[in-house]
């Protein structure tokens, strides 16, 4: 798998247009999940290289010409960028397999949906009236300005780090924002790719910079005051961390949190289908998605027949290394990651839960960080491993007396991040949609659409990434009343 990325700059940091080593000779190793082997070493960001950082993206703010270049130009050189990632969409999704053992029959597909990102945001900002002369009962030319809200700091976590990088990054430099890309330090590979291409296209120095920093660096970053808005995507418990630092300068920010999110099985959808959907869900990326639909609510007369349904699809999911072409299921990418799935099994079994498929090592691999799709029945929603996010292939089965018990169990959580019913009835999927507070809904099964506006509710996030809301994200809104309209607009 190495040998399919061609990385030179893997001992430097990518600040103010250059490749820099870091103040300190410190090193992050990037290890592998399939065999626990280190597979690559990356330069680790102290505190000062953060302020470095920050400062290049500081003064091409503010006196760089990224900001003050006309949107189309702007567009241009970011189309240029696009296609620089799109011809190493191989290295990219070699470099995801590498670092997160996920399958590699998938990696093709979530690197696109990568590139497509950067895409997307361009033909919005194509499109988006940065100026708009509007009327006013105070002034006789009044204009709504949008303006770049300054420095971002795009912070992104380990399960999908290309596809989430590109969601921060292609809004914000399209709004004329200058970036600090802080990658997780389990996979920072991604990242590098990108600095690498803005590097080839010529973006001026300042604009886009990379850090690849651990938690001490990464807080530095966020507490910075030359940042003016953090984009941050993890757990939720970092997040209130970010938006307690953040209110303290009045800061913005974007967060996308944890989800615990609701599959309600309505009583006219297959068991067998429910089961294979449920099934194939949990396993997607080892379970490793904010918005997996990690519980699953059913009617009591339907009950033992889904958790038989559901034990027996997942006895058949074939876990393996991610370079196998007849795995069905990965690791899960880390051992700190494993340990934490593993402790929630104990206290699933502990709180009385009853353990009905899975909870260990598949018996076939001694080495990897490899765990069982996981089925827990007889779950009440108030048990810990239905209240908190467990972020691994382990599914909770609910038992609900009617429609409005199951939209109150899958309501009765501090998250808000997706649902999903599972019904033919078109009616009644819209009915219990209108009655989720989830940022997203999708009707039979886990769907997501990365051109429409996506985010949390509650404690799964503030604000919205993707479509127009997401380039709004990184703008200022503002109000000019004039005596006259100007001749001349400026270019942003």
């Amino acid at each position: 798998m190495r040998e399919n990325l061609n990385l030179v700059n893997l001992d430097k940091l990518y600040i103010a247009g250059e490749w820099l080593r870091p103040t300190e000779s410190g090193r992050i190793d990037v290890v592998s999940p399939d065999n626990e082997q280190v597979v690559a070493g990356v330069a680790e960001a102290g505190k000062t290289d953060v302020e470095k950082a920050v400062g290049a993206a500081r003064a091409a703010f503010d006196d760089g010409p990224w900001p003050r270049m006309r949107p189309d130009e702007r567009i241009a050189m970011l189309r240029a960028l696009t296609e620089k990632l799109r011809e190493r969409e191989p290295e990219l999704g070699a470099a995801w397999t590498l670092q997160v053992g996920g399958l590699a029959s998938t990696a093709g597909y979530l690197t696109k949906l990568g590139t497509a990102n950067m895409d997307n945001a361009l033909d919005v900002a194509g499109t988006f009236a940065f100026e708009e002369r509007v009327s006013s009962k105070s002034a006789s030319a009044a204009m709504v300005v949008h303006d770049p809200v300054g420095v971002v700091a795009a912070i992104v976590p380990w399960n999908s780090p290309y596809m989430l990088t590109t969601s921060k990054i292609a809004p914000a430099l399209a709004a004329g924002c200058t970036v600090v890309m802080k990658p997780s330090p389990e996979t920072p590979l991604e990242a590098y790719i990108i600095a690498e291409c803005a590097h080839e296209v010529g973006l001026p120095a300042g604009t886009l910079n990379l850090v690849t920093a651990d938690r001490e660096a990464s807080d530095a970053l966020v507490c910075n005051n030359g940042v003016d808005k953090v984009s941050f995507t993890g757990s939720t418990a970092t997040g209130r961390r970010v938006a307690a630092v953040c209110s303290q300068r009045i800061a913005r920010c974007t967060l996308e949190l944890g989800g615990k999110s609701a599959a309600i099985v309505l009583d006219d959808y297959p068991i067998d289908e429910a089961a294979k959907l449920l099934t194939r869900t949990i396993t997607m990326l080892s379970g490793q998605i904010c918005s997996m639909l990690s519980r699953a609510i059913v009617s009591r007369t339907r009950y033992k027949a889904l958790a038989e349904a559901i034990a027996y699809e997942m006895s058949t999911i074939k876990v393996g290394h991610s370079d196998d072409i007849a795995a069905q299921m990965g690791p899960v990418a880390s051992k700190r990651q494993l340990e934490r799935v593993q402790q929630y099994i104990a206290k699933g079994k502990a709180e009385g839960a009853t353990l009905a498929a899975g909870g260990g090592r598949p018996a076939h691999l001694e080495k990897g960080y490899f765990i069982e799709p996981t089925l827990f029945t007889d779950v009440d929603n108030r048990m810990t491993i239905a209240q908190e996010e467990i972020f691994g292939p382990v599914l909770c089965l609910i038992p609900c007396d009617s429609v409005d018990d199951a939209i109150r169990i899958a309501n009765d959580t501090i998250y808000g991040l997706n649902a999903s019913v599972l019904t033919r009835d078109n009616d009644a999927a819209y009915a219990v949609g209108r009655r989720t507070r989830s940022g997203k809904f999708a009707q039979n099964g886990l769907r997501t659409d990365f051109c429409l506006p996506s985010g949390g509710c509650k404690q799964s996030g503030i604000g919205r990434e993707g479509g127009p809301e997401g380039l709004k994200a990184y703008l200022e809104t503002r109000v000019m009343l004039l005596d006259g309209f100007p001749t001349v607009s400026q270019p942003h």
